[in-house]
This record gives C-alpha cells, structure tokens and sequence, in this order.
C-alpha cells in the first residue's frame, strides 16, 4: 500500500486543498431505475469522462473515509484518492457505502498505478473495499453493496462489463488488490451485459 501511495503522489493534479464531509453517503445502494443518492453531486455528472470502474480494497483489515483520507494526504494527495469506500463493520458499517469529495465534486481519482495509471485516475471511477483481499474474504453485505453500486454506476454511465476491472489488472504486478479472496467470479457474473 505504501509504494502505491507513493507513486499516486506524483499524479494527484488540479484536486483542491479543502476538505467536508459530503452529504451524500448512504447504507443502501439500490440497483432499481430512478434517482440514486449516488448521483446527487455538487458538480454535473461528468458523463464523457467516467469510462472505466476500478476496484481495490485499503489493505487495512479495518478503517474508514478518515483513516484512508489520512493515509492518501500523508502521501501526498490532496483528498481521498478514491471516489467510494465501502465498509466491513471494522470503524464503518459493514456494506455502508460512502460517497467521496471526488465524486461529489465530479474529480478525477488517486487510485491507480501501471502503465495506464494516467488513463485510470482521470477516466475511472475508484470503489475501495475496507478490508484485505489477501488475508481474508470481503462480507457478504459489502460484496452485495459493490455490486450494487456497479451495476447502478454501469446503467447510468454506459460502462461495459470489460470496462470494469480489479487494480492489480492494471497494475502490472505493483499490487495484488484487491486481493486473492476478492470474488471475481460472483462480480462477473452480475455485471449488466445489456446496458440501457
């Protein structure tokens, strides 16, 4: 976690200084048609920009928006690098799913490190798991919740089942996340493969 962090910190560009907690986090996120507390934002969605959804966990068997928040601005990133995170019940409620400045304030993210690392922090949305992939499985309800908010964030924005993708996909061997346990084979079956 710490060399990727440290890499982020060379890319965290335009991103503004100021901090709040947004309005908008919500413990249920509903994959019915209508509005979505995760599309009330400050700014207008950002339609053109958001083509890609990049999964990762914290590495941190516990932790919250605050505690990831701290980690992402002692590396040098000037908010949370990620747009969602989304709780095990360890400091933040298991499956409630918080809704970052970046995507309030429609930002690029501070997430990904690769070769396309550029591509991803501007054009793809960053969902974090509280929890490691590598020591032990996500919770059921926090594996409901990103499915969930994927398959809401695929209807809205058009994003392709390809378009969808674990960090260490695009990684190139600098991170595992989010981890051996992550279940890939439940989350690829439940993508929308008809969109719209």
């Amino acid at each position: 976690m710490a060399m990727v962090t440290g890499v982020l910190a060379l890319s965290d560009r335009g991103a503004g200084s100021g901090f709040r907690f947004p309005a908008a986090n919500t413990s249920l996120v509903s994959d019915t048609r209508g509005r979505n507390p995760v599309f009330r934002t400050d700014a207008p969605l950002d339609r053109q920009r958001w083509q890609s959804v990049i999964i990762h966990h914290s590495g941190e068997l516990a932790g919250n928006p605050q505690t990831i928040r701290r980690l992402h601005m002692a590396n040098g990133a000037r908010m949370m690098g990620y747009h969602f995170v989304i709780g095990n019940g360890n400091q933040m409620g298991d499956g409630v799913v918080h809704v970052g400045e970046r995507w309030i304030r429609q930002l690029p993210g501070w997430h990904a490190v690769g070769p396309d690392a550029d591509f991803y922090n501007q054009h793809a949305i960053a969902i974090c798991l509280v929890g490691n992939g590598d020591r032990r499985t996500f919770t059921d309800r926090q594996t409901a919740q990103l499915i969930s908010l994927v398959k809401r964030l695929q209807r809205e924005l058009g994003i392709l089942p390809s378009a969808v993708r674990l960090h260490r996909d695009i990684a190139d061997g600098l991170t595992s996340s989010p981890g051996r346990f992550f279940p890939t084979t439940l989350l690829d079956q439940q993508l929308l493969r008809s969109l719209r």
